[in-house]
Parts: C-alpha cells; sequence; structure tokens
C-alpha cells in the first residue's frame, strides 16, 4: 500500500514536469542570436562583391521581395552542416517568389569559390574576403555567430532574426501555407468501428472521385493519451486531403470518444484496434492501397501491426516511434521515475487523474517490437528530431536498420511533437506518400 502511494506520489510530479521537457530543449537564439536585429528594423543595405567579381547592392537585389540572408563561411562546420537544409529550402520557395542571398565571411577567394562548386550552392553569394569580427556587414546586422539567417519581407524590414534555419521556414510556411480546412465535394463522415474494448471512434474521409472510381487510403494513429485530433496528425491528415488520399482516423480504446477504460489499455489490444480498422478499411470498395501513419506510441502500433500484416500495407510512415517504452519498464525507470520492475504496480496514476495499468506496463515488458515489425519488407518513411527528450531518436534508427527499403529523416532541433515548426514533418509525410502510393 504505502509503496503504491509513493509512487503515485512521484509520478504525479513526474507527470505535472513531463509536459516542460520540450520546453526544456535549449533556444539557442538566447545565447547567440542576442545581437542580431529584431523584427521591425529595417535591413541595412550593403555593397559586396559576387564571386565573379560583379558588384551586388543588396536593396536593388531584394526590392518588393522576401529574403533569406544566410551569414555564413565555407570554413565554418556548423555552416557545412546547415548548408544542405538551406540548399532544400531555396528549392522550395525560391519558386514562390523568395530570394536567397548568402553573406560569406571567407578570406580566401580560391577556397570560398572552390566550396560553393563542390556544394553546389545555387543561390546568390557575396562576400567582403573579411573575418567576421573585421566585416562592416557583419557589424551593421550584429552578427556575433555564424550560421546566422535572416528573413526581409517585402518593406526591407527584418521579420526573422536568429542562428536557426526552422525559424525562418516555420515564418515562410506561415506566410504562403494556403492549405484549406476542408476541400468542396468531399465526403467526411463520422463512424463507429469494432474495436478491443468495444466501439473506436472514428472518421472517414473519402475524397471527390468518379463513380466506380477509387482512392489510396491513410490510416493515421495518434500517440498515447491523446485523439485523432492531435495537432501533428491533423495537419497530416488536412494535406494529404489535398492531394486526393483518403483517410481514416479514429481514437484507440480508452482515448477520445472510444470506449474502454485508458487503465485498461495496452499496446497488444491497441494494436488489436488497428487490425479491426485495416479491416474496416479492406472492405471499403473504393479504396485501393493502404499506408500507415502513426506517432510515438501510435508508430510503435502501426510498425507492429505492419508486421503482422505485411501483405496489406503499402507504405508505413514512424514519427518519433516511443520503442524506448519497453527499455524503461524493463529496467524499471519509466521518464526518470524508479520502481520496481520485478514487482510492478497496480496502476501508475498521471496527473491529470487517469493512470497507466499493470497490465499495461507488463505486457510491454515482453513486447516484441522489432522482432514483429520485421516482417514488414515494404516501403517505409522514418522521421524523428535530434531534439527529442522523451523518445531518443535511436529508436528511429533501430526501425531504419530493421526495414532496409525504409528512408529516414534526423530533424535537426525538432522536439518530441515536432512543434518548432510542424509544416516540415508533414511536408516529408506528403512528399514520401506521393512518390510512394501513387
Amino acid at each position: 500500500m504505502m509503496k503504491n502511494f509513493r509512487l503515485t506520489i512521484l509520478l504525479g510530479l513526474f507527470l505535472s514536469a513531463l509536459s516542460c521537457l520540450q520546453a526544456q530543449v535549449p533556444d539557442l537564439d538566447e545565447k547567440y542570436a542576442a545581437e542580431l536585429l529584431k523584427p521591425g528594423t529595417p535591413a541595412p543595405d550593403f555593397q559586396l562583391n559576387t564571386p565573379d567579381g560583379k558588384t551586388l547592392k543588396f536593396s536593388d537585389f531584394a526590392k518588393g521581395k522576401y529574403v533569406v540572408i544566410d551569414f555564413w563561411a565555407s570554413w565554418c562546420p556548423d555552416c557545412r552542416k546547415d548548408l544542405p537544409e538551406i540548399i532544400r529550402m531555396y528549392n522550395k520557395w525560391h519558386e514562390l517568389g523568395v530570394e536567397f542571398i548568402g553573406v560569406s565571411f571567407d578570406t580566401d577567394k580560391q577556397k570560398w569559390t572552390d566550396y560553393l562548386a563542390q556544394s553546389g550552392v545555387p543561390y546568390q553569394q557575396v562576400s567582403e574576403l573579411k573575418r567576421m569580427n573585421q566585416s562592416e556587414v557583419a557589424k551593421a546586422y550584429g552578427v556575433r555567430w555564424i550560421p546566422s539567417l535572416y528573413l526581409i519581407g517585402p518593406d526591407g524590414k527584418v521579420l526573422v532574426s536568429t542562428v536557426l534555419s526552422y525559424k525562418i521556414e516555420n515564418k515562410l510556411y506561415e506566410l504562403f501555407d494556403k492549405t484549406p480546412s476542408a476541400i468542396e465535394g468531399d465526403n467526411e463522415v463520422q463512424i463507429s468501428i469494432d474495436g478491443s474494448k468495444g466501439k473506436l471512434s472514428a472518421v472517414l474521409y473519402k475524397p471527390k472521385i468518379q463513380p466506380g472510381g477509387s482512392a489510396d487510403l491513410v490510416i493515421l494513429c495518434h500517440g498515447l493519451n491523446c485523439d485523432h485530433n492531435f495537432d501533428l496528425m491533423h495537419r497530416i491528415e488536412k494535406q494529404l486531403h489535398t492531394d486526393g488520399f483518403a483517410t481514416l482516423t479514429f481514437d484507440f480504446n480508452g482515448h477520445g470518444k472510444s470506449d474502454g477504460k485508458f487503465v485498461d489499455m495496452t499496446i497488444p489490444n491497441e494494436m488489436e484496434d488497428l487490425e479491426q480498422v485495416l479491416a474496416y478499411a479492406h472492405d471499403l470498395r473504393f479504396v485501393d492501397d493502404i499506408a500507415l501513419v502513426g506517432h510515438s506510441q501510435g508508430a510503435v502500433v502501426a510498425a507492429m501491426v505492419a508486421g503482422k500484416h505485411p501483405d496489406d500495407i503499402k507504405a508505413v510512415v514512424l514519427l518519433a516511434p516511443a520503442s524506448s517504452v519497453r527499455d524503461d519498464v524493463v529496467r524499471g525507470n519509466l521518464f526518470g521515475i524508479n520502481f520496481d520492475p520485478l514487482d510492478l504496480p497496480d496502476s501508475l496514476v498521471l496527473s491529470n487523474g487517469i493512470a497507466l495499468g499493470y497490465r499495461y506496463l507488463k505486457t510491454v515488458s515482453n513486447l516484441p517490437i522489432f522482432e514483429t515489425a520485421a516482417n514488414y519488407h515494404g516501403s517505409a518513411c522514418i522521421i524523428h528530431g535530434n531534439a527529442d527528450r522523451l523518445v531518443p531518436y535511436t529508436c528511429s534508427e533501430h526501425f531504419h536498420q530493421t526495414w532496409t527499403n525504409s528512408e529516414y529523416h534526423l530533424l535537426n532541433y525538432y522536439d518530441h511533437s515536432f512543434t518548432v515548426c510542424p509544416y516540415r514533418p508533414v511536408e516529408i509525410v506528403e512528399d514520401y506518400l506521393k512518390r510512394v502510393m501513387r
């Protein structure tokens, strides 16, 4: 009795702090961007030489446009690491009218131009050929660390100043994202599906298709202690609608509007839920191929069900798969809270009053996650953030090693729920499914 009481108190304190774990991911701007110009400040003009010796005046280059300025140098390791991401951003946003310009603090012109050619930088470059601490443009823009980036608006004023490229892209998405909340002529209906603990609340979305036509369907699986309206999954769902995919979203047992008690929920009975949803989807006459998309615990469930039904699944997407939960329970340390793994408590009460049950802990400790998932040999996409403080990205690496026909995206500075720039994982999922399912 006393042992379980102490565990309840400890877990209540832990889970109260759990939501703060993502906030503990350091914001490097606090340390390295303190002297950069603030939003609303007019961008200082400058004239610098291009690699071919021509003079470029920034105010002429940027007039009436959105412009990303990347302060960098070819000798800078962090700049080299970030450069492929800047190039990717250029390839995406330049066609929408956003200009990019690199301001280099190289002092050796030959090494600068050689690296530009080697790395295939497609956007405009200029330099004073001076060190950062000797550069007039660095002084004007408050640059004390590289890479440093700015987004300048068409009015010539700073919109974003940062050392983190994802903040630039997040703003660009906000400015240019036109994803509609609904598409005229499409059909979204509330349904219920038999699950492991009763009825599952679900939403089926059918795109507008010709009579007798068909569409690919994506089943989305949410994580622990949320529901199908979880922001990341909802964003993915709505984006897929614009691409003509059908979607089937649902709440696992004990979650959202589905039957069952949270305390009775286990990963094996969530797998039963998904298997029932998969069977329902196969019976839909308009459905061609089926893909699974899962986040966190939902990703573990999706991976294992794909392993049990490999011939029924065309593609799988895992976002921050929480396979570390097994090791956490086996060693008796769940998110930093110690307990005896050989004498599991009856329940672990969460800060909001709901509880993980004994069966959850017991079944997780014996869960053959990778052994089951290994039976899937189809296409897969795995996405994780290297700033995830809940689930280490090594979990995704393990899935990537298990599935030889998979692609792996490790996103710098992204947390467990990809909150720093949720548009980016949505874009990766969309691009992958369009390539693989069509």
